[in-house]
């Protein structure tokens, strides 16, 4: 780090967060701990993506059932396990409805693409869970103005570039002092706004490995360069920008 002053000062204002429900209207006070929710939800979505590319990949299929709804439904199951909210009922709390609307984006992401996953003859689909990520962030911040998003200190997406404060942290988490695994949250002002920003680290898992594993350089099955990632490395974080209410 060009900056072991700067570093030291970020390390001992980490943020612990914890993901739990709650019933009440969303006030500054639970904000980190609405976002900490919104970033499960969205991992979430993402592994239930992850765990059926061998049926969204499958030439021999058309339709799959692979559906929005079938989505939702096992985010809704699987969520409720994690973090002990059932997104299945109404929503009472300003809270709940930020996690049904980030739900419904994600739907509505693989209802978009069920032609692409119905197609029969054609294996790879492009339907990645990177990919799912990014559109629904990308939804969900049309409806509520709450960024969402994927990052990392080399990116495939444009749009998934680090901004300012997200490569000042990614770097401390790449740091061998930080704390594997732990968030970072901190209350700031950005783009003339007080905000919540918070970013999830990201480590490299063996099925990541594939398109983004070694040897660096070489083309994925999507055509881009592989960025040679060894499993377990740091490979990017989620962030998530929350206005604050006053």
């Amino acid at each position: 780090m060009k900056h072991p002053g700067r570093l030291t000062t970020l390390v001992m204002t980490l943020i612990v967060t914890a993901a739990v429900g709650f019933a009440g209207p969303v006030h500054a006070a639970n904000e980190e701990e609405t976002a900490t929710l919104l970033v499960q939800l969205l991992k979430v979505g993402r592994s239930v993506v992850s765990n059926h590319q061998d049926l969204i990949n499958d030439p021999t299929k058309g339709e799959k059932g692979f559906t929005g709804e079938y989505l939702g439904n096992r985010v809704i199951q699987l969520f409720k396990e994690k973090a002990n909210i059932d997104l299945g009922k109404p929503a009472r709390s300003e809270q709940s409805q930020l996690l049904q609307t980030l739900l419904e984006s994600e739907m509505e992401v693989i209802s978009d693409f069920q032609p692409v996953i119905n197609k029969p003859g054609i294996g790879f689909k492009g339907v990645l869970p990177a990919v799912f990520a990014r559109k629904t962030g990308e939804k969900f911040r049309q409806k509520t103005g709450i960024g969402l998003k994927l990052t990392a200190l080399e990116v495939r997406y444009p749009a998934n570039k680090a901004d300012s404060f997200e490569d000042e942290i990614l770097k401390l988490f790449s740091d061998p002092r930080y704390p594997k695994g732990r968030q970072y949250s901190k209350t700031t002002v950005w783009e003339g706004r007080q905000v919540l920003r918070l970013m999830d680290p990201e480590y490299a898992s063996a099925s990541c490995l594939k398109c983004h594993g070694e040897p660096r350089g070489e083309r994925d099955i999507t055509g881009m360069k592989k960025e040679g990632y060894k499993e377990g490395e740091l490979a990017g974080a989620i962030s998530l920008t929350l206005p604050i209410k006053k």
